[in-house]
């Protein structure tokens, strides 16, 4: 169990990290479009491929902050029924939820998505707009954000069962003030003095 924990805390501090500066990917399309709409109106010059980035750097923030969003709760959730039900059956429902649900549909569309991808890179296929871009970045994007949804899903899954163990605190309580670089830090510590007690002392002979 303590390495599938360390395996929760380590995608926990990838989608923190990635989620922390997904949000330059809005910066820069807003500046994008700024620049662009000034010279239009100056110059009378655009293009497609302005418009363009702007829409594949909004699809790339929000799909690879979709892990960042489940490591805080922040989707969607219908909770007038699942607040009111034991704290362990609202544990029960989202291991269910995540193994049954989630992986399952996060699996379908990665199968479903990279054929698509390569097959754009391969072809090069472009926009049908004048000026238009590359499609396959844009389509990478889908793979990518779905696979640290996943990820994240399988980590939240580890921390409920461990819970469930008494080998975890309550996942469905306030995150901990501790960023997720300080708490894989934590874990590889403890980890080393685990593994440094289970060593025998130098010159004792092993049992």
């Amino acid at each position: 169990m303590n390495l599938l924990l360390l395996f929760s805390r380590g995608v926990d501090w990838l989608n923190a990290f990635i989620g922390r500066y997904a949000i330059w990917l809005i910066f820069v399309a807003t500046l994008i479009s700024a620049v662009n709409a000034l010279v239009r109106k100056l110059l009378g010059v655009s293009s497609n491929a302005f418009l363009e980035i702007q829409w594949y750097l909004f699809a790339w923030s929000f799909l690879i902050a979709a892990g960042y969003t489940l490591l805080h709760r922040e989707h969607v959730r219908i909770d007038v029924l699942n607040s009111r039900l034991p704290k362990k059956v609202q544990v029960w429902i989202d291991i269910v939820g995540f193994a049954l649900f989630l992986t399952p549909l996060c699996l379908v569309i990665i199968y479903l998505t990279w054929p698509v991808v390569l097959q754009m890179y391969q072809s090069g296929e472009t926009s049908g707009n004048s000026g238009g871009l590359v499609r396959w970045p844009v389509w990478l994007a889908i793979p990518v954000g779905v696979t640290l949804l996943m990820l994240q899903g399988w980590s939240e899954l580890i921390k409920r069962i461990a819970f469930l163990r008494g080998q975890g605190p309550d996942p469905m309580g306030r995150l901990s003030q501790a960023t997720a670089e300080q708490e894989l830090a934590e874990a590889l510590r403890q980890q080393t003095q685990e593994e440094q007690g289970a060593q025998p002392a130098a010159g004792q002979p092993q049992s």
